[in-house]
């Protein structure tokens, strides 16, 4: 019988949500986040993106529990295209993925890394009431320099995220927070139907702790709602203390979980 979130609750964890859930969070992702190309082995969806290197964009995405047949002869065939893109072989294992996909992982002595959090948030809270309104830029190439300032990245990144941006089909929102003519925090809002999800947020070191992670985050999710987004979601590293915090204070709770695997040769 199929465990439910009710029976995760009562034995006292996390609550793992219904795999319908997980499958539309996912797929949500894939669109708000697209790869330069996608390529299915079975229920594999292989992510990769020659002009970004994010490992969401440059991973084997496992779909359906149930299928885990041939795993080391699709490994071989993945890696061959991972190869041909210049990015390490990588598995993003969510709950859709197989419990023997992991096993077989296992066995290799693949490394586990990156664990992180799908988070959501109901928008109907005054915290997004009271946020400040802001018009989200139109200029992908200004919002892509504020957000490599403010991460203090090498320009050069500039170029793919832009490439990333621009290939997003659902509306997308690029916030920028500015104080004395210079960019301290940035945020994407990508609305999808009655769904928001939120990526590239970040706030400049030195302005940490003056709160405008908080008011980007809640401008845009103002933004997301006045278009009729009900359900806000986002994903963050589970050792991100900081964000986790701020995201929990605003009122986000852990959805489900996922995480990296390489081969041992390869390394995060």
């Amino acid at each position: 019988m199929a465990t439910t979130e009710a029976d995760t609750e009562v034995a006292g964890i996390v609550p793992v949500p219904e795999l319908t859930t997980v499958r539309r969070f996912e797929a949500a992702g894939f669109r708000a986040w697209p790869a330069g190309s996608v390529h299915y082995d079975g229920a594999w969806a292989i992510r990769l993106t020659p002009h970004h290197p994010a490992k969401r964009l440059n991973s084997i995405n496992p779909l359906d529990p149930g299928d885990a047949s041939d795993i080391e002869a699709r490994l071989e065939r993945a890696a061959w295209r991972f190869g041909a893109a210049g990015r390490p072989l990588t598995m993003r294992l969510s709950p859709l993925g197989a419990p023997a996909i992991s096993r077989h992982l296992d066995e290799l002595g693949w490394t586990l890394f990156d664990q992180s959090l799908v988070m959501r948030l109901a928008l109907g809270g005054a915290a997004v009431d009271e946020a400040m309104d802001q018009i989200p830029m139109k200029d992908v190439g200004r919002f892509v320099g504020a957000a490599v300032a403010v991460r203090g990245q090498d320009a050069a990144l500039g170029q793919g995220l832009a490439r990333v941006i621009e290939t997003i089909q659902p509306e997308a929102g690029l916030f920028v927070l500015e104080q004395d003519g210079r960019p301290v925090a940035t945020a994407v809002c990508v609305h999808d139907g009655d769904l928001a999800g939120l990526f590239e947020i970040a706030t400049a070191p030195s302005e940490r702790g003056n709160g405008h992670g908080r008011r980007i985050v809640l401008s845009a999710l103002k933004w997301a709602r006045l278009r009729g987004a009900h359900t806000a979601w986002l994903q963050v590293e589970a050792g991100n203390v900081p964000a986790l915090g701020l995201y929990e204070t605003i009122g986000f709770k852990e959805l489900y979980r996922y995480h990296y695997r390489q081969p041992p040769d390869a390394g995060p």
